[in-house]
């Protein structure tokens, strides 16, 4: 991923030198992502909000479990094209590690920045989250990338990681409670092995959940999955094969990994907070149809040659070319709005999500305006870097 902001702004030309069309469907359906990922994590009412718009409280799914995912595969289709390019212009493997190294430590550390803001309090620091994982599961997909561009190595290591997930999580004892299925339930919430772990490594105050995180040391492993299954999407769209073909592969690989997903989570439940081996692929099944019919939409009805963002669809351009930015500045803006005080006990979100509801008694109703007009803001930051052609690289 050559740039963390909107990694296909680099052009994508093939290592034979032939230069495809620019596939936009990915800008389209990156920007269609983050602004999801923003409208969910800032609802007016945590508690009341239309259950869409909240996480699963276990197993099971809602649409907004599918976000961080999809996201996360198309990170791994960027790092492909990207890194393709670099390859293609020139760049030596050292100077790509280099690079990928720079800006994995630089993703890492503004997640953490993120966290600590506005009062960076140490004693409460979360060291993992949405940019962590993405930093780490970058790291590793574009050096194995690097490393061997092929596909089947990629496929093999995706699917070991989520046998491998499935094996820790089944049948390893977690200490002090005892063997999953036998002594404890699979899957408890506090009595697993990846929330174990957690505890282990960090102190309460260092966790999202207190007694675990969502996006805990462990289930970097499936997540890892998820990025390698963007790579080998990558490498399948830059095949030589016409764009038809290339999207009817993409739709069975959906609806292929909805059906398999959905098949091991009779036994081994979907989860997103633990990220099982079953969530892994339930998601890949539908990021992948999402992609084929973003690649429909987008890509395949284009007129030949038009390569403006025009129509109804142009706002989702417009977060896909600053899509990291993008979610920093909700955060940050977020963050900010929940430690300033109106009145005792009173936060600015509160307040403001107070005068949604004096015009909107339904509370999930208002939650969602308070939630649109958030990312309506954030959409107005990010267009006018769009505006200025102002692509931030980090």
């Amino acid at each position: 991923m050559t740039t963390m902001s909107a990694p296909s702004e680099t052009p994508w030309p093939s290592l034979t030198g032939a230069r495809p069309a620019r596939l936009l469907s990915l800008d389209f359906l990156r920007g269609l992502t983050i602004a999801f990922m923003i409208l969910v994590n800032n609802n007016g009412d945590e508690q009341l909000a239309y259950w869409p718009l909240k996480h699963a409280a276990w197993n099971g799914f809602t649409p907004t479990d599918l976000v961080f995912p999809t996201f996360l595969f198309l990170v791994g289709i960027s790092t492909v094209f990207s890194t393709a390019s670099r390859l293609a212009q020139g760049a030596t493997k050292q100077s790509l590690f280099l690079h990928v190294l720079r800006r994995s430590i630089t993703l890492y550390v503004l997640g953490l920045l993120i966290h600590g803001f506005p009062f960076f309090n140490l004693h409460t620091m979360r060291f993992y989250g949405v940019l962590p994982r993405i930093a780490i599961c970058y790291f590793i997909i574009a050096t194995l990338y690097i490393l061997s561009p092929g596909w089947r190595s990629k496929a093999a290591l995706a699917i070991g990681a989520l046998a491998a997930y499935w094996i820790l999580m089944r049948f390893v004892p977690v200490p002090g409670y005892g063997v999953p299925t036998h002594d404890i339930p699979l899957l408890d919430r506090d009595a697993n092995l990846t929330a174990w772990l957690d505890r282990q490594l960090f102190s309460a105050s260092h966790l999202y959940e207190h007694t675990r995180d969502p996006e805990g040391l462990l289930s970097t492993i499936p997540a890892l999955a998820t990025a390698l299954f963007g790579v080998v999407t990558g490498i399948w769209l830059r095949t030589q094969r016409t764009l038809t073909q290339k999207i009817t592969g993409i739709a069975i690989a959906g609806i292929s990994g909805i059906l398999l997903g959905g098949l091991w989570n009779i036994t081994f439940p979907i989860n997103k907070k633990l990220w099982t081996s079953s969530y892994a692929l339930f998601a890949a099944g539908l990021s992948l149809s999402l992609l084929a019919l973003s690649l429909f939409i987008v890509d395949l009805r284009r007129t030949p040659g038009k390569q403006d963002h025009s129509g109804a669809l142009k706002p989702f351009f417009i977060f896909g070319t600053n899509a990291i930015v993008a979610y920093a500045f909700s955060e940050l803006l977020a963050a900010l709005l929940y430690s300033i005080h109106t009145h005792p006990g009173v936060t600015l979100q509160q307040s403001i999500f107070r005068s949604f509801q004096q015009v909107v008694p339904n509370v999930p109703f208002a939650s969602l305006l308070y939630s649109i007009a958030f990312v309506a803001v954030c959409w107005l930051f990010v267009a006018v870097l769009y505006r200025r052609k102002i692509f931030i690289k980090i």
